[in-house]
């Protein structure tokens, strides 16, 4: 248990009057003066013969945190541990209540995925006095020097492929192409969002440059292309109005670069009820979410950067064990490992505004229609059952 011990000084010109067992403040000049010390945080955990495992997700409503958290509890408790799973609703208030529980109840190593990975920055702190390790997981934790690794996807890399998809399918490469695409970006708190953008950018903004991309509603800057909370109905909201302002019948959209399944699912609708144009618009997506893999399958959605969130789960583990075992894991982590996919060490890519954060890094690829059934189904990601319905498998 983490215990706060608070003290208070009452100064007055004749006494002062200390409080026996409390931590003393600064002195206050003045006849009267009150002023509260900053708690002092105890590590009461590291001797107390259990192994706790705190582990926060940002929301419950998007896919694949449900399934990122409970792959991780169910690694770590193979792994001997004890776990709490906490879903923070998308609040920030609610998450840090959630970690600074977990600290109280015992927690020896804290997997965070972050609402708003710049808020976080004081009940890291008391992590940290707590001697709490802490796995900052798929979202850099900003703005803090207690953050101990980064475990995540490759997500420049993640736009790079979206991009190279519509390169290919939009034919860029040849001469005399002119093809319109809108841009429909992930939730500007997640620092994510700006790897996804800055990777699909990078690669696409020599074509628009050239006048082979064209934007017809402007809009390419990543706060103004922006979906909070990675909304599908905020997605959909939006593209209907660019659609109904920019593409009046006659006018074709070819593609709309999407950040996410959920952004792509309210791209989908918003082109079936609003667009008037008859060809396919090319539409991306990231992380393979169910409703998405039926879209692919139905020609809506053109494709989907995977991200086989067990993979993670597993380097997050590894990682986690062996920072509870008193080591200070590096490349030897990789090294040692028998882990039958590719990963990566980074020792200089991610700074959180305050140090750069040794990462681990796991590598995307692109599913389209070509190669769904061996990428994702024969490998055992996903099954059908008996009534041909999808579900996930791992």
């Amino acid at each position: 248990m983490i215990k706060r011990l608070l003290s208070a000084f009452l100064i007055t010109s004749l006494a002062a009057l200390s409080l026996a067992g409390c931590v003393p403040t600064k002195a206050v000049s003045g006849d009267t003066a009150l002023a509260e010390a900053e708690p002092e945080i105890i590590d009461t955990h590291s001797d107390d013969g259990r192994t706790v495992v705190g582990i926060s997700m940002p929301d419950n409503l998007l896919e694949r945190w449900n399934r990122d958290g409970l792959f991780l509890k169910d690694e770590f408790k193979k792994a001997g541990c004890d776990v709490e799973l906490k879903y923070a609703n998308n609040l920030i208030d609610t998450q840090i209540n959630d970690l600074r529980e977990m600290i109280e109840d015992g927690a020896d190593l804290l997997v965070i995925a972050a609402v708003d990975g710049a808020a976080l920055t004081s009940i890291l702190d008391e992590a940290k006095q707590a001697n709490v390790k802490v796995i900052a997981y798929d979202r850099l934790l900003m703005n803090t020097d207690s953050v101990d690794y980064y475990v995540s996807f490759d997500n420049y890399k993640v736009g790079v492929l979206q991009a190279d998809f519509l390169i290919d399918k939009l034919g860029l490469e040849e001469e005399g192409t002119e093809k319109n695409i809108e841009f429909v970006t992930g939730d500007p708190v997640d620092n994510n969002a700006r790897f996804f953008y800055q990777g699909a950018m990078d690669n696409l903004q020599p074509y628009i440059d050239s006048g082979k991309l064209k934007v017809l509603s402007t809009q390419t800057g990543f706060y103004e292309t922006s979906t909070a909370q990675w909304s599908t109905d905020i997605a959909q909201q939006r593209l209907q109005i660019i659609l109904n302002s920019y593409y009046p019948p006659g006018t074709r959209l070819d593609a709309v670069l999407c950040a996410n399944d959920s952004t792509a699912l309210g791209a989908v609708r918003a082109l079936e009820s609003d667009y008037t144009g008859t060809n396919t618009v090319l539409v991306t997506g990231q992380d393979g979410d169910i409703a998405n893999i039926y879209n692919i399958f139905e020609g809506t959605q053109s494709m989907t950067v995977y991200k086989a969130l067990q993979q993670e789960s597993i380097v997050t583990v590894s990682l986690g064990t062996a920072l509870l075992s008193g080591e200070t894991p590096n490349y030897d982590l990789i090294d040692n490992s028998s882990w039958s996919f590719e990963c990566a060490y980074n020792t200089k890519d991610y700074n959180n505004g305050i140090k750069v954060v040794n990462s681990y890094l796991l590598q995307p690829y692109t599913i389209t229609i070509d190669n769904i059934e061996k990428e994702l189904f024969d490998t055992g990601y996903y099954a059908r059952n008996a009534s041909g319905l999808i579900y996930a498998v791992k």
